[in-house]
């Protein structure tokens, strides 16, 4: 049983270009990302899944000067970069995460890898219903489950964000991890500008010297400077999907 984490990124966001590569505490913020989901025990393989575009090369570079594997696909069908980087390197489980989401934690994804695979899943997520901060977002599904969507799949959300088609579908059995308490209200990943400082400012705060902070201690800071919160409060949760969500509706007109 081979877990493979395929990570999504792309340095041609609308709204803060050339995300993935702004530098946190001196280190591109994929790199940062990539460094705490490699303390997870239970992927076997990591993969950086970016597009073909001539602006997604520094994301290539990158991946190299880190001996982590990348797989290079369509640019606005993620799904079927996912299922093409799945193909090549034989995953059977498939961990989803995004390169927008530096604050991610290695035990809330293990957490989830572990419920998928005890559970027998189709898939498994932290996101439905949303418990965890918008930043912790973790979806797992099996190899012949995202085989399934990649042949069903049409909807142009459901290309672009690759899980749509298989929450929605009732075809598949479906299992979901909650948090012990709500914090669906916070905001770690980055879309914005003020995103970005948000992150900044706990990396400053948690981790200066290079050490390994987890969500627990992120949680107990907010507590402590609720005033680090009001950076970021008021942009709105999953956009780029409900901006896709439209795009289905004018498809079907």
């Amino acid at each position: 049983m081979k877990v493979v984490a395929i990570v999504q990124a792309r340095c041609s966001s609308t709204r803060l270009p050339n995300k993935v590569l702004k530098k946190i505490l001196g280190k591109p913020m994929l790199q940062q990302q990539i460094e705490r989901i490699q303390r997870s025990r239970l992927i076997d393989k990591l993969v950086i899944a970016t597009s073909t575009k001539t602006e997604d090369e520094g994301i290539v570079d990158l991946c190299r000067q880190l001996n982590v594997s990348c797989f290079t696909g369509s640019l606005n069908n993620v799904l079927e970069r996912y299922y093409r980087a799945a193909g090549e390197y034989k995953a059977d489980v498939i961990v989803r995460l995004t390169g927008d989401c530096p604050l991610t934690d290695a035990a809330v994804i293990d957490q989830v890898i572990k419920k998928h695979l005890n559970s027998n899943n189709d898939y498994t997520s932290n996101i439905d219903p949303e418990t965890f901060p918008d930043g912790l977002d973790v979806e797992v599904f099996n190899y012949k489950t995202l085989q399934q969507a990649e042949l069903k799949a049409k909807k142009p959300s459901e290309l672009e964000h690759v899980t749509p088609y298989i929450r929605n579908n009732k075809e598949f059995i479906k299992g979901s991890l909650q948090s012990s308490q709500n914090y669906s209200q916070y905001r770690w990943t980055v879309d914005e500008p003020e995103d970005l400082e948000f992150v900044t400012q706990i990396y400053q705060q948690l981790g200066s010297t290079g050490q390994y902070f987890d969500a627990d201690k992120i949680y107990q800071l907010l507590e402590e400077h609720p005033e680090l919160l009001t950076i970021n409060q008021n942009l709105i949760r999953n956009e780029g999907l409900l901006n896709s969500l439209k795009e289905d509706k004018l498809q079907e007109n």
